[in-house]
This record gives structure tokens, sequence and C-alpha cells, in this order.
């Protein structure tokens, strides 16, 4: 006789939660809602919640404004003098009609602003953009992420097989990386490199590099950061590992930066070759994030081989907060993996316990200036 199945017990409910519960259904109550913009005290959290609200369902439409006023040079043209509408319209080819629309939208999201003369400059937003290469790259790769999430539901339940991301990213299928031409790996290597300076400032003022003696930077494309962290470290000698194809444009790279007699380039995939030995600091600058844990903790293996005793591991890549709510870790990069086809963002809890289970000790995080750029964790052979 097949004894009774016992149901499991249903831990306590604690206060917090009760006071969460009732707090949704609040929420949740159209009385509650016209209550609450009504009373005084209550009426600027209620604004700012339904202007908070309205900016989600409104999402797309602003990141398509970014998107015209970068692809049509707007902010370039501005940056030299401010101008009227006409003359804008001239400069971006575009109908007068078709600009004003543009302009007035740019403006509400402080990416341009009236200026006297009825003349259009840059707003705050709009200069940080201007002039910067790196960003603006970033903002017209995206029109292969809205396209992939056009309908993200297929995406969520696996279904979609082609993904213009996944194409874009030619090492992400896997099979075979190592044998990608230079044709391939042009496009993303110029996108990394160009947006390499988002994050490379920041590193290499939160790390002291000129202690160590040399660089190996895995997966580190053109040789951007590499360069970056030799001129601030004169004596450093740098290695840039990465696909053959990639590799060649490194090599390239840092002979131009007049790095050639103390670098070099090696090509190789992390997946089925060893890592070149002889480096006392080795760099992860935004890698960990495109692969899963089990390819993260077999790379972090090669690297603990590699290094020496006591030599040291710098991970530098956008990172969960511990709360588990941070936009730019699990909504952004969320979904741009999701559609890439691969990898996720850790927090740092994960990235220890990867490290950890690699042969690593003394796993510190760093702090830097822009944690929502990058975050840094340091660890020892």
């Amino acid at each position: 006789m097949t004894p009774p199945i016992t149901p499991p017990i249903a831990p306590p409910i604690t206060l917090i939660e009760r006071w969460r519960r009732v707090r949704d259904r609040l929420l949740c109550s159209p009385r509650f809602h016209r209550l609450a913009t009504a009373f005084p005290l209550t009426r600027p959290i209620a604004r700012r919640r339904a202007r908070d609200l309205f900016d989600l369902c409104a999402g797309f439409v602003y990141t398509q404004v970014l998107f015209s006023c970068v692809r049509l040079k707007v902010f370039d043209q501005v940056a030299q003098q401010p101008l009227t509408v006409d003359e804008l319209a001239v400069r971006i080819q575009l109908p007068v009609h078709g600009a004003e629309r543009l302009v007035r939208a740019a403006i509400a999201l402080r990416l341009l602003e009236s200026r006297d003369g009825g003349r259009i400059g840059l707003g705050a937003l709009g200069a940080a953009l201007c002039g910067n290469p790196g960003v603006q790259a970033m903002v017209e790769h995206h029109a292969l992420l809205y396209g992939d999430l056009a309908d993200p539901l297929p995406l969520l339940r696996g279904e979609r097989d082609h993904r213009a991301l996944a194409s874009y990213w030619a090492y992400a299928d896997g099979n075979n990386p190592a044998a990608l031409t230079t044709a391939q790996v042009a496009p993303y290597s110029a996108l990394m490199s160009a947006s390499q300076h988002f994050v490379a400032t920041e590193i290499l003022d939160a790390y002291p590099f000129s202690r160590h003696a040399q660089l190996l930077d895995v997966a580190g494309g053109e040789g951007t950061f590499a360069i970056s962290a030799g001129r601030i470290a004169p004596a450093l000698r740098l290695t840039v590992f990465d696909l053959p194809a990639v590799a060649e444009r490194a090599r390239a790279n840092l002979a131009a930066a007049g790095m050639a007699e103390r670098s070099t380039a090696v090509g190789g995939s992390f997946i089925d070759d060893a890592l070149p030995e002889g480096a006392d600091l080795i760099t992860l600058i935004r890698v960990a994030y495109d692969h899963d844990d089990a390819r993260v903790l077999a790379l972090l293996k090669k690297i603990h081989a590699a290094l020496p005793r006591e030599g040291t591991l710098l991970i530098a890549e956008p990172m969960r907060s511990m709360t588990g709510d941070d936009p730019m870790a699990d909504a952004y990069f969320g979904f741009y993996l999701l559609a890439m086809g691969r990898g996720r963002a850790r927090s740092f809890a994960e990235f220890r316990d990867l490290l950890q289970a690699a042969g690593f000790t003394r796993i510190e995080p760093l702090r830097s200036r822009a944690p929502l750029l990058t975050s840094l964790i340091t660890a020892r052979r």
C-alpha cells in the first residue's frame, strides 16, 4: 500500500511579506490611486511613479529619437554652432517638418536645447554623446537588438533560431571560432575597440598596472585596452590573445602605437587552446558575460594554470547587484544576451564561486568610479 504523500509545509509569512501583500493590493486599486493623487503628501510620489511607468511604455520611442539623431549626425552639426531648424534640416537632409518633429523630441529628452534667436544647440545628454564615437557606434549597433526584440516572446520560449545579434557576433555559435576570417571579425572587433574607451579609463584608474611586469589581455580584441595600459605603465610588456584574425588586427594596432618591441599578439581560441604563459597579470575585460558557467569555469582554470604563483587575475564587466535589481545587468544585458543567444551577467558572489572552483584565492571586489559601466574583481593564484 502506497503511503499518503505529505504536502510540503509552507514557510511562515513574515511581517515584511504581509506588508508587501497589503501594499500590492493598495497599488492595484484604482480608488487608492485616485486618493493618492489627490492627497498633497502622496501626490508627488504618485505622479513620479506614473511618469516612471509611462517612460517604460515610451522607452522604445525614446531610443529611436536618439538613434535618429546619431544616424543623422545631429549632435556633430549643432556642436559646431547652434543652428535654426531650417539650417539643420538642410544639413541632415530632412524636410523642415521632419526636422522640427525630431528637434522637439530631442529637446524633451535633453539631447538638444533651445538657444537664443530660435536656434538649437546641444543639450546635456547630447553634449555627452558628441565626439564620443564609441557611444554613437553602440547606438547605431542597437538597431540589430531592436529588430531581435521586436517580439521577445519567441526568444524567451527558445523558439527563434535566427538572431541578427548572433550573426553579428560571429563567434557566438561556438562552431570553430578560430577559423573566422578577417572579414567576419572586422565589424564586431571595430565596435568593441570603439566602445573600449567606456571602461578603459575606469579600470586603469582603479588598479595599479605599473606594479606588474607583463599583461596578458585574454580576448583582448584589437589591442585597444592593452595599448591604454601600456601608455600608463611604460615598462609593462603586453600580450593580446584573441582569435587569429582578430590578433592580426591587434598586432597592427600595437605596432602603430609604437609598442611593437614590447608587445605580442597571439592567435588562438581560449575554448580549445592553452593560454600564453609568462604574464603576472591577466585581464578579462567584458568577456565572461558572453559565456555560460561551464565555459567561464573552464577559462578560469586555464587562466589559473597560465599565471605564476601570486599572479593576479583582473575581471572587469557589468555585474548584477547583490539585490538582483540592477537595470543594467538584469534588464539590459539580460535581454541583449538572450538575443545574442548566450551568456549572462553575474553577481560578485557568483564570480567568487567560479573563481574558487578554479583554484583562485584572495578574491576581492575593487571599487571603480563608474560601477554602472563596469565592476571589478581581483583574484590571486
